[in-house]
């Protein structure tokens, strides 16, 4: 059963965004994409924030595209959270009832309700600056569901966090999000939490939908360059022919993945090893680089190279000492058939 069905078509000067999103029942679906993708603009249209050019939006059947924005059955979570400063803690999220005709008292209660839900009973009568940012948006997820949300819309809910906040505030938001009957939409520019938070992730690029899928899918098959950084792979578009795919520039790349017409290949940073001349007995796929850039990832070093593919490898300390690396430096590259995977590049 679809509840969203939305096609949103709008301008923000020369920006164009035209975008197609549906979502079952408790689904919470991610918009994951760079800056400037058109994330927050698809948001704020389906908010009624920002008008649409063309398309449509019907939620459970219904037309939404001519509803003013505090009449839709929905919720928002804005990344500043947006509480209102003068109010506690519990007239924050009693403001929204109280909106749709709920009388104060009753207004009150729902909202001390919310608030033990969310932990934050000890907090009813702190105002905004007095709570943690994790119990700000909290605060603000109440606010947004308690108007009970057939649509609820986070814009980068955890964005303002701190890296321990943020990992804590994570747990609680899926929890919150798994128990929500109606449709979740999450804007997010962190691959970290659309894989953890939504069950479909998305891909939003110069606002157009690149790629969508569960997390599996979108790791093991990027589509983009922006996808595969994300996930840490190198990615290359080309011609498939049996177990060879041809890529621009006419460099042939072996792989154990059979494969026909238009496709990707893809392997990891890790996959790569280099040899400061060229290594007798090779893998199938070796070919001249050239050092263009070096840094430290994590426990290894990363090294970016120039050849007949743009490529990123990832070594050890020591094997980075031992190849005296500087930037020119010429080396040989090699990957084994069997660490790349090839797949079609449509569909």
């Amino acid at each position: 059963m679809t509840l969203l069905d939305a096609h949103l078509v709008a301008s923000a000067g020369t920006f164009r965004l035209d975008v197609a999103l549906n979502a079952a029942p408790g689904e919470v679906v991610a918009l994951l994409g760079p800056n400037g993708a058109g994330k927050t603009t698809a948001l704020r249209a389906l908010a009624g924030l920002h008008p649409l050019a063309g398309g449509h939006i019907r939620l459970d059947g219904t037309p939404l595209d001519t509803v003013p924005p505090h009449r839709r059955p929905v919720g928002v979570v804005f990344q500043d959270y947006l509480l209102f400063p003068h109010l506690s803690a519990l007239d924050n999220v009693a403001f929204g009832p109280r909106c749709h005709g709920v009388g104060r008292a009753e207004a009150r209660r729902h909202a001390t309700g919310w608030l033990d839900r969310m932990g934050l009973a000890d907090q009813a009568r702190a105002r905004p600056r007095q709570l943690s940012g994790g119990q700000a948006q909290r605060v603000a997820l109440a606010r947004a569901l308690a108007v009970e949300p057939v649509l609820l819309l986070l814009d980068e809910p955890l964005a303002a966090l701190d890296a321990r906040t943020r990992l804590d505030t994570r747990a609680h938001l899926r929890r919150h999000l798994a128990e929500h009957p109606g449709v979740t939409i999450l804007v997010t520019h962190d691959p970290v939490d659309a894989m953890i938070l939504a069950d479909r992730i998305v891909i939003i690029e110069h606002g157009r939908v690149v790629q969508s899928g569960d997390a599996a899918t979108v790791t093991r098959q990027p589509r983009t360059d922006y996808v595969a950084r994300l996930v840490g792979l190198n990615l290359y578009r080309g011609h498939g022919t049996g177990h060879v795919v041809t890529v621009p520039g006419g460099w042939a790349l072996t792989t154990t993945d059979l494969v026909h017409g238009e496709a990707f290949v893809a392997f990891p940073p890790a996959a790569v090893a280099l040899h400061p001349e060229r290594p007798a007995g090779s893998p199938r796929n070796t070919w001249p680089a050239t050092v263009d850039g070096v840094e430290r990832h994590g426990d290894h070093i990363r090294v970016h190279l120039t050849g007949p593919v743009d490529t990123a490898a990832d070594i050890t300390p020591a094997a980075a000492a031992d190849l005296d690396l500087a930037l020119g430096r010429h080396l040989w590259a090699a990957v084994k058939a069997a660490e790349t995977r090839a797949y079609p590049a449509a569909g």
